[in-house]
């Protein structure tokens, strides 16, 4: 099978650094080809070229489709001839229906009018691309993340791409739709659709990829073809980091206290969809210091929800229960009550509700603590720095300076920052949610150490996250969360996978 698309001797750079170094990468017609490597090793770069986000100029190298070379000054270039992209971060307006979405910047209709018949009707053909039966005059923040992820790709789709990239398209789903979107692509790719991923996600490579490359460092390491399935993991791993991994999850330092840390008694969440509902019902859960207790269940369940509430109820929705820290009452309305009660959350999305991208890792590192900088109104600069280089060395923190600024690094360096910043302010229990999405593999494992590390001075860690095994791995106790209730506790030890989803589903309950 010939290539489609070939990009050869690829080499950028940016100030200070050499981001791609003679990179060659290519695609076959109805190839699902993956592309891996941790952050930072320069896949978003690659694609950032190949996606006209980069424009020809700025880079050394060719790029070709069809055997005819490209130079690509701007995303509408490339989307012209069938190349699309759809990002980590979905662009969707969340306000306007899905119909209104999918044809943004190309609506139907005449110069001067909107054909809304012609809209939906067009609409409801796309969405049938993906499988996607809503109806298309809803408006995006009434459809679930699954659900707007398929909107995403349906509006790739509807550009008449004939290669579609799915930058980390899993990230923010849990395992039901993640499976749906994985057998999605394998539809598209009988149908004649080539695609490129970008994931850290191994299993799904291997369950999807025909072809894998590995990046580390800018440069191409190798391409292996998935003949039914058969690359070893280790392979894999060696070729991102440069080094074995003999163990996914750290040995654990610490000793589980007899000391309760955080207790939740009975807390109820108001729905804001249905006036006298509960969204969250009947919440009762305790952790103890130097104990990581785990928080499982699917995307709609209220984990998330949950961990804002106890966050001084930074989603604003009114609740009521029992919350006490180190044995003492508390009822906290606002993040700034939570942080000084000793309570840290580390949210979902770091990009939008966690780091300040336009700032420096100094700035972000003593962001959330800044009250212990200042006196009398009058900021320590010089702590400031100290606190930062602490930081940066104890984390591993791969950067030029405290100064360089956060939207510059990698996923996974902007996740130790974001820890980082939370740690600073001296918690005693630190809600992380989702802390390792849309990190590879050997950063993970560095977030890892950074939470055993906690524990073992006596922290006590309530742990969100969409993978089983990630929950399996690090929590010494896991709560299972099913339509707004606790439908079970296990303890990880004694425990299995199959045992934790029968508990969601309903099918078991085990104290």
């Amino acid at each position: 099978m010939e290539d489609l698309l070939v990009m050869r001797n690829i080499t950028k750079c940016f100030p200070g650094s050499k981001a791609l170094d003679n990179v060659s990468f290519s695609v076959k017609a109805g190839e699902i080809h993956a592309l891996v490597g941790e952050n930072g090793a320069g896949k978003s770069t690659l694609m950032n070229i190949l996606s006209g986000n980069i424009p020809f100029g700025q880079y050394e190298g060719e790029l070709l489709l069809d055997g005819k070379r490209c130079q690509f000054k701007s995303p509408k270039d490339s989307e012209a001839i069938g190349i699309v992209i759809v990002h980590q971060e979905l662009s969707l307006v969340q306000s306007m229906s899905i119909a209104d979405n999918l044809f943004l910047g190309n609506e139907k209709g005449s110069r001067f009018v909107l054909d809304r018949k012609k809209t939906l009707e067009e609409a409801k053909k796309v969405l049938s691309l993906v499988n996607l039966t809503e109806n298309p005059a809803t408006t995006v923040e009434r459809i679930n993340a699954g659900e707007q992820q398929l909107v995403e790709i349906a509006k790739a789709l509807s550009k008449n791409s004939r290669i579609l990239i799915l930058d980390e398209p899993t990230s923010s789903l849990g395992e039901e739709h993640s499976a749906a979107l994985l057998k999605l692509m394998k539809e598209l790719k009988a149908k004649g659709h080539s695609m490129i991923i970008i994931s850290h996600k191994l299993n799904e490579i291997f369950d999807v990829a025909d072809r894998i490359t590995i990046l580390r460092d800018g440069k191409t390491i190798e391409t292996l073809e998935n003949d039914r399935n058969t690359i070893d993991k280790d392979r894999i791993i060696h070729g991102m980091i440069g080094r074995d991994l003999d163990v996914l999850y750290p040995e654990k330092k610490s000793t589980i206290k007899n000391e309760v840390a955080l207790k939740v008694e009975h807390y109820n969440i108001e729905s804001v969809r249905r006036k006298g509902a509960l969204s969250l019902e009947d919440i009762s859960f305790h952790i103890n210091k130097g104990e990581v207790v785990g928080l499982y269940g699917l995307l709609a369940s209220g984990r998330s929800k949950l961990a804002k509430s106890l966050f001084g109820r930074s989603n604003k929705f009114n609740a009521y229960g029992t919350v006490e820290i180190d044995g003492k009452k508390v009822d906290l309305h606002t993040p700034k009550e939570a942080i000084m009660a000793g309570i840290a959350y580390v949210a979902d999305d770091r990009i939008q509700n966690g780091l300040s991208l336009d700032r420096s890792i100094r700035e972000n590192t003593t962001l959330a603590g800044i009250h212990k900088l200042t006196n009398y109104g009058f900021l320590d600069k010089k702590e400031e720095r100290n606190v930062a280089e602490d930081s940066m060395v104890r984390f591993h923190t791969k950067a030029r300076s405290i100064e360089q600024t956060v939207k510059e690094l990698s996923g996974g360096n902007q996740q130790k920052v974001l820890l980082s910043e939370w740690l600073y302010t001296d918690p005693k229990v630190l809600i992380l949610d989702e802390p390792t999405r849309g990190i590879d593999v050997g950063a993970r494992y560095e977030i890892y150490c950074i939470i055993n590390d906690f524990v073992a001075e006596g922290g006590a860690v309530l742990l969100i996250s969409s993978e089983l095994p990630e929950i399996m791995g690090l929590s010494d106790r896991i709560y299972v969360l099913s339509e707004g209730r606790i439908t079970g506790e296990v303890d990880t030890a004694n425990t299995t996978p199959e045992e934790i989803m029968s508990l969601i589903v309903g099918e078991g309950q085990k104290e």
